[in-house]
């Protein structure tokens, strides 16, 4: 697995059970997955030396961020090694402005989407789609970074600036940043499926996402009140999306569940992301087999697992870093107040704002599971103390 954040880490103990080699290609020493995974060289994802070398110990290369460069990865495709997702896939979940096109010209419900190159570009389509809009850098941006909204083309700052003095597209063409619609959404969701290169599928139940400052803040699976046709659809454009564009892997898709004018709920297509995904943080204690584990299948072609939930009730909180970077005692309080939530942490410092771990409380009562897990996350993060 190149990249050694908390999704390798997490990856680590289900190739453990599975009895499967995992070695991780680490930025650093003291990366999350490397403290650890006993076999973590050192190197940059950039780097081709530094991935080639590392693939060639490898029988599979997979990823836990997209951060990759799609020309290195065509490389050592070339050469014979097994890349999975595949470069071709994977480009869609690097490039929002590829992916929006992929999705658009699929029949894939999106907000209303068009790339901008300048301030008049942009005034045109908020003409079109109305002001307020999203702007998003297409490449790199994740957890709300590269993401504003703007509500007229001043605001976009020095954006296109920026824009003009960076790197061409991959594809040659002028850069762009990809405007959107701002939708008026319900709620958020997220479904989460799996998909080998025989062509199993597999999907995990829809989960409704809370989002706070663009990071997701909780999950709850499943998605409470959610209209089983509509979640139906939800997974069927998943499964679709993960076919059509030859996804190996686990692949999260995010939504928004939104009510048009004559009062019909559907759901539209936002982000994708093709590796083990925040959404699914849960299924590692509430379902039968974890997103983690269900990855480890995929991308070496063996017989997928069930997705089953292990109870009626799953919510995950993300931890995230405050004034306490002690997490010790703070850990301790929650595990002897509550012996039923289950606590993961990332062996990350603590910064203030960073994920640096999350809880998961599975049950019968959703509002009981919520309260418990709300309360053992925010001890944690210390905003509250009793």
């Amino acid at each position: 697995m190149v990249g050694a954040g908390q999704l390798a880490r997490m990856t680590h103990p289900a190739a453990v059970a599975l009895g499967v080699g995992f070695r991780v290609l680490a930025e650093s020493p003291t990366a999350s997955a490397a403290l650890v995974v006993p076999d973590s060289p050192v190197g940059r994802c950039t780097d081709p030396q530094a991935v080639a070398a590392f693939a060639a110990g490898c029988d599979v290369l997979t990823f836990d961020h997209e951060h990759v460069p799609g020309a290195l990865l065509r490389g050592l495709e070339e050469a014979g090694t097994l890349v999975r997702p595949g470069a071709r896939a994977l480009a869609h979940a690097q490039d929002k402005l590829r992916m929006r096109a992929e999705l658009t010209a699929a029949g894939v419900p999106c907000p209303r989407w068009t790339a901008v190159r300048d301030r008049d570009g942009l005034e045109g389509f908020g003409r079109e789609a109305g002001f307020p809009l999203v702007l998003k850098t297409p490449r790199g941006g994740y957890d709300g970074r590269g993401v504003m909204i703007v509500n007229k083309a001043d605001e976009a700052g020095d954006r296109f600036d920026r824009l003009r003095a960076g790197d061409p597209a991959p594809d040659g063409t002028a850069p762009a940043l990809l405007a959107e619609e701002l939708v008026a959404f319900d709620r958020e969701l997220a479904v989460l499926v799996a998909r080998s290169p025989s062509g199993q599928a597999a999907a995990w139940p829809v989960v409704q996402t809370v989002q706070a400052d663009g990071m997701c803040r909780e999950v709850v699976a499943p998605a409470p009140g959610l209209d089983p046709a509509l979640a139906g659809a939800a997974t069927s454009a998943a499964l679709r999306i993960a076919a059509h564009l030859d996804v190996v892997g686990v692949l999260a898709v995010e939504a928004f569940e939104v009510t048009g004018p004559d009062g019909t709920r559907s759901v539209l297509v936002n982000e994708l992301a093709m590796r083990p995904h925040n959404s699914g943080h849960w299924t590692i204690d509430g379902a039968v087999t974890s997103q983690f584990e269900q990855h480890l299948r995929a991308v070496l072609d063996l017989p997928l697992g069930s997705t089953l939930a292990r109870q009626p009730w799953s919510v995950m909180v993300n931890v995230l870093g405050g004034g306490h970077p002690d997490l010790y005692r703070s850990y301790l309080h929650v595990m002897a107040r509550d012996p039923g939530v289950k606590v993961h942490l990332y062996g990350k410092e603590v910064r203030p704002g960073r994920k640096i771990g999350h809880v998961t409380v599975c049950g019968e009562d959703l509002q009981d599971c919520r309260d418990r897990a709300r309360h053992a996350a925010d001890f944690i993060t210390g905003s509250i103390d009793s």
